[in-house]
């Protein structure tokens, strides 16, 4: 392959990973400072970015999988229970964990999926239990052991709200993947992704519809945070990822992926001033291992293959 293609495939993965982390964090800053609403923002991110999403797929890709998608029952019903269980529960409890606690917490339960993942296939017995699985576990509770309580079992170092909505975020986000790869196999990860958004925003605009807010309080500086957000921090940090796969590995997209995390909390600790003790540290470092090591590590031997040659995140 072509060094100047890798390199621009590292530059687009190394930047959406980043803006993916960094806008977890400004989110943060909008619900702390400026009193954003969750519902609100959700719903108005989703839709967005579901829409300039798909505006990508038709007018610079296969125009014709925009609509046909709807075309069959089935895929259709899939697409919709995607958007609702997969998308929108993944950016709902994702954004809810940040409000009661901080960007960096949020981000790095989210990355429990994975362990949720080898779980859930080995009670379906789809998988087989190998040593590679119970690193990732370990490597797991014991990041999130230090990183809830700081190595004080007395007391929780993070609000319960925020832990509750965190271990869903997990949760939503190991649905959202396995769910994701009947129909990444038909159709381009664009148009499922986009689709799903525009679902998962559409479906919360009855809850809060998005025109039911008071603009006159915002400042300049709020609409600035809310376009990195919407564009930078979902939309262009999504499109960025996919692009990425055409110039590199899977494996190689994934690894550089965990930047994620990092630049959440990094931003959270350094922009922010959220206190983040030494314990809390290590708990971060043992989710980012697991990360790097899933990322680097063959895959498990499976009684069933679910592989796909694409790839999605819900960042």
């Amino acid at each position: 392959m072509d060094r100047s293609a890798k390199s621009t495939g590292f530059l687009l993965v190394i930047t959406g990973a980043t803006f993916w982390g960094v806008g977890g964090t400004v989110s943060q800053k909008l619900f702390q400072d400026y009193q954003i609403d969750v519902n609100w923002l959700v719903t108005i991110r989703l839709l967005i970015a579901g829409l300039l999403l798909l505006a990508v797929q038709y007018f610079k890709k296969d125009r014709s999988q925009v609509f046909a998608v709807w075309k069959n029952k089935k895929t259709a019903l899939q697409l919709i229970i995607f958007g609702l269980l997969g998308m929108l529960g993944v950016q709902y409890t994702y954004m809810a964990s940040i409000n009661h606690g901080n960007a960096a917490v949020a981000t790095l339960l989210q990355y429990l999926a994975p362990a949720m993942i080898i779980i859930y296939l080995l009670l379906r017995r789809q998988t087989v239990l190998t040593g590679r699985d119970m690193v990732t576990v370990s490597l797991t509770l014991i990041g999130c052991f230090f990183l809830l309580t700081n190595g004080s079992v007395s007391q929780l170092s993070v609000p319960s709200p925020a832990i509750i909505w965190g271990i869903l975020s997990g949760v939503a986000l190991a649905f959202y993947t396995l769910y994701a790869v009947p129909l990444l196999k038909l159709y381009d990860s664009l148009t499922v992704v986009g689709w799903a958004m525009v679902i998962g925003g559409f479906a919360l605009s009855f809850i809060h519809p998005p025109w039911q807010v008071d603009t006159s309080t915002f400042s300049a500086e709020v609409y600035g945070y809310l376009i990195f957000v919407i564009i930078f921090g979902t939309m262009i940090a999504f499109w960025f990822y996919i692009e990425s796969l055409k110039s590199l590995s899977p494996q190689e997209t994934s690894l550089l992926g965990s930047l994620e995390p990092l630049s959440a909390v990094l931003t959270t600790v350094i922009w922010l001033h959220e206190p983040f003790g030494v314990f809390q540290w290590v708990g971060t470092a043992s989710i980012i291992t697991m990360t790097l090591f899933l990322a680097w590590s063959k895959e498990p031997s499976t009684r069933k293959k679910r592989n796909t040659k694409k790839s999605i995140n819900a960042g």
